[in-house]
């Protein structure tokens, strides 16, 4: 209910009405359960924590573990229901979470992984490249970069959001594209989603 009501203040920057299902949150993730030793995570966008909740499962003593929430509401949420106590039962492990833009991030190091959750379809396009941007930049070589789009979402938007609406629709097909074409590219449609979404995983190899 708490996510639902954000997501109705704030549509822009929560994106959904129904947060994010463990399926895929486990399909954003998998890539990081399969790297050994010490691993540096940033999530981006964790809004009440479905996907948080899938990757503290994940984390090991020696791990690094980042949040970037711009919504305080969620930051609250998350301190309080997840992050404080996982912190107290897993001293062996760094959980940091930051308020504000991701664009305003200072990280020491660059990540390993880096699982994002934030709504492009809804932002203008010069605003996501710039995340895109500040994200490739917090990635080390031959890290990943996980984002997720609902299905066809872009196709069922455009008859109904005007010929403006339509060149911001194939404007940020094309950013999406032009991401496929400079980097290695893994798709995962994940149907136990509401709605369905595909998770796209890219990599700097």
């Amino acid at each position: 209910m708490a996510f639902i009501l954000e997501a109705i203040r704030n549509m822009h920057h929560t994106g959904s009405v129904w947060p994010s299902s463990r399926a895929l949150g486990m399909a954003m993730s998998r890539s990081l359960r399969d790297k050994e030793g010490p691993r540096r995570i940033l999530e981006v966008g964790p809004g009440n924590g479905p996907f948080t909740r899938v990757i503290l499962e994940s984390l090991r003593d020696g791990d690094e573990y980042h949040l970037a929430e711009i919504n305080e509401v969620f930051c609250e949420q998350l301190e309080a229901n997840l992050l404080a106590g996982y912190r107290t039962r897993h001293p062996g492990r760094t959980v940091i979470l930051h308020r504000g833009p991701v664009q305003d991030l200072e990280l020491e190091d660059p990540v390993d992984f880096i699982v994002c959750g934030l709504p492009f379809n809804n932002f203008p396009p010069a605003l996501s490249r710039s995340i895109f941007r500040k994200l490739i930049a917090l990635i080390a070589d031959r890290g990943e970069l996980a984002y997720f789009e609902y299905a066809a979402v872009r196709r069922m938007r455009a008859p109904f959001v005007g010929p403006k609406g339509r060149e911001r629709i194939r404007r940020i097909g094309a950013h999406g594209k032009s991401l496929s074409r400079r980097y290695s590219c893994e798709r995962e449609l994940v149907l136990a989603n509401f709605p369905p979404a595909v998770a796209i995983r890219l990599r700097n190899d």
